[in-house]
């Protein structure tokens, strides 16, 4: 186990991980600088069992559709940029299409979760966390966030 993770509810966590809410700097698009975390990691040998089940699904894969892409090309980007973020952007940007649409795909980020079906999901993932109690935690990236302690 690494530095930054820790044993919770739903095995290995990750608390170096970025935010579901950070904003990419380049373009806008939440949840897009924790994909590029979550594949360096993979990169390097180091995501956790954990985070492999739902690496490229999920917020990965709904973003990935959303752009247009398939995930492989977004780790190959990554994957080939020299750890420099200019040059990252750069890929992604030759990688995205011109309109990322950031505004909807935000909007979209934020409220997966609350339709009649995402709140009766989220209710099941938040009781199986030991949280079915709380009222606070109303979207899916809240659940990240709960999960990775930067919702207490």
């Amino acid at each position: 186990m690494s530095d930054h993770a820790a044993l919770g509810p739903t095995g290995e966590i990750c608390r170096d991980l970025p935010s579901s809410y950070l904003p990419h700097a380049a373009t806008g698009l939440l949840h897009l600088p924790r994909f590029i975390a979550k594949i360096r990691k993979h990169l390097r040998g180091e995501l956790p069992k954990s985070y492999q089940r739902n690496f490229c699904r999920g917020f990965d894969r709904f973003l990935c559709l959303h752009l247009g892409v398939d995930p492989e090309a977004v780790i190959e980007a990554v994957g080939a940029a020299a750890g420099d973020d200019a040059d990252l952007d750069a890929r992604l940007r030759a990688l995205f299409p011109p309109d990322v649409q950031a505004h909807k795909w935000n909007r979209e980020l934020v409220q997966k979760g609350m339709s009649p079906m995402g709140r009766e999901a989220l209710q099941e993932a938040k009781d199986k966390m030991g949280a079915g109690h709380r009222n606070d935690l109303i979207s899916f990236a809240d659940m990240i966030d709960f999960d990775e302690g930067r919702i207490v």
